[in-house]
């Protein structure tokens, strides 16, 4: 009735007429909505609480700071140590070096030999159709005059081929040729780090280098390159010159260090150590002051030491890292717990309101997760900014590591669902009347 008149309305339900009917079930689930609110609530809480969380983010931004650039540092070692042994070319190779004496039989023996020499070479150095390159070596050291100092240096000689087999580029100028070993010419070629010693950064290339009163001219320097091996520094900070300008000029009893042999097939070592073994014995007036060294199986093994090395690092370093993440997880858990004791009422008023204990865990469970997710994004960040800062000066380079990135977010986000259920739990549990008294 308004203002005097009546309003006919259509009847509704009525019990008389029967059971009302059941209104429609709320369909409740995790949302966009939910989850903004979860990383709300979850940010209002580290606000709320600054010492404590920050401590808490600390760990886990240095556990996660700790993995990626241990990750990422093992990873550049590994690349750059696996590229040094490829770079020293000694796949398929063996060397004959000379023997030392042992007994006082070998050494009456080995007298009586001139031993490994310069004109050993005519008949070690047949071919042979299972070698394919023979390179024999002289050096000795010695000293050249730097600004009013001295330098010590190593003066190798080699052949034309040394550097294509041994793997030793040129970076300016030219490398040993045929000609020069033919005319026994006084040309050199400088090591990258003596270069950089002797003419502080200057193009030496046309330069004399005066070495015990012989001038040879300066023709070319080596590229620079990973030294992991006795070979590679001694180049590196000496000079190359011709085998027969070596014999002539520095050496005048014609030692050979070593001659290096490359095989076809590193299966045919054994044959062919056999044979180099026969070839001096047969210089040598039947005596065998030489020995055979297969570098290739040397390499192998040094190569297995270090992989065993890394890995003892590799679990110390991680284990740390493990560590730090592991009590940032504790941290998560301690601010949930004390979060849940803040938020009782609200647990409580929520549930009066029609939360369901699922929601409530999940709420609780998430807001742990996104406590992780920021400590791991911090670390992550500060992480791959050192290793980008810190990889042009590095010796071995730092690049960043996406499996280590992967891993750190995994193990940081896994221990705060871990550490997080407790709370998650307690939260659940927490009936209404109890929260609210």
């Amino acid at each position: 009735m308004s203002d005097g008149t009546f309003l006919l309305r259509s009847p509704g339900p009525s019990l008389l007429d029967g059971e009302a009917p059941a209104p429609a079930p709320k369909v409740r689930g995790f949302s966009l909505g939910m989850l903004w609110e979860v990383v709300r609530t979850g940010l209002v809480e580290l606000w709320a609480h600054k010492v404590r969380s920050l401590l808490t983010l600390t760990l886990l931004m240095l556990g996660v700071f700790a993995l990626v650039v241990m990750t990422s540092v093992l990873d550049g070692v590994m690349d750059k140590i696996s590229t040094g042994f490829a770079g020293m070319s000694w796949d398929g190779t063996v060397r004959v070096a000379p023997k030392t004496a042992e007994t006082a039989e070998e050494r009456s023996r080995f007298v009586m030999s001139p031993g490994l020499r310069f004109e050993d070479l005519s008949r070690l150095t047949a071919p042979h159709p299972k070698v394919l390159a023979f390179l024999p070596r002289a050096q000795r050291t010695s000293s050249v005059r730097v600004t009013g100092d001295t330098e010590r240096i190593f003066v190798t000689g080699v052949t034309p081929d040394y550097a294509v087999w041994m793997n030793r580029p040129i970076g300016l100028g030219r490398n040993l040729t045929e000609d020069d070993q033919r005319r026994r010419s006084t040309v050199a070629v400088v090591g990258a780090t003596l270069a950089s010693k002797l003419f502080s950064g200057a193009d030496p290339v046309g330069r004399d280098l005066v070495v015990e009163g012989v001038p040879f001219r300066i023709v070319g320097v080596q590229a620079p390159g990973q030294i992991f091996n006795d070979e590679n520094y001694t180049d590196a900070n000496g000079i190359l010159i011709p085998l027969e300008a070596y014999t002539d000029r520095m050496d005048p009893a014609h030692k050979l260090a070593q001659v290096t042999v490359k095989l076809r097939r590193a299966e045919d070592a054994g044959e062919v150590s056999a044979m180099l073994l026969s070839r001096v014995r047969q210089a040598h007036h039947g005596i065998e002051d030489a020995e055979i060294v297969d570098l290739d199986a040397e390499a192998a093994k040094a190569y297995q030491n270090f992989l065993e090395q890394m890995h003892g690092w590799t679990v110390v370093l991680l284990s740390l890292a493990g560590t730090v993440l592991l009590v940032g997880g504790v941290g998560v858990l301690s601010v949930m717990l004390i979060s849940f004791s803040d938020r009782r009422f609200e647990i409580g008023l929520r549930k009066a309101l029609g939360a369901s204990d699922h929601e409530i865990f999940i709420q609780f469970l998430l807001e742990a997760v996104v406590l992780a997710a920021i400590g791991a994004l911090l670390g992550t960040v500060s992480g791959g900014l050192l290793c980008q800062a810190l990889s042009a000066s590095f010796p071995y380079g730092l690049v960043v590591n996406p499996v280590g990135l992967i891993t750190a977010w995994i193990v940081a986000l896994a221990l705060a669902l871990v550490f997080g259920l407790y709370p998650a739990f307690r939260a659940m549990r927490l009936s209404p009347m109890e929260a609210m008294r």
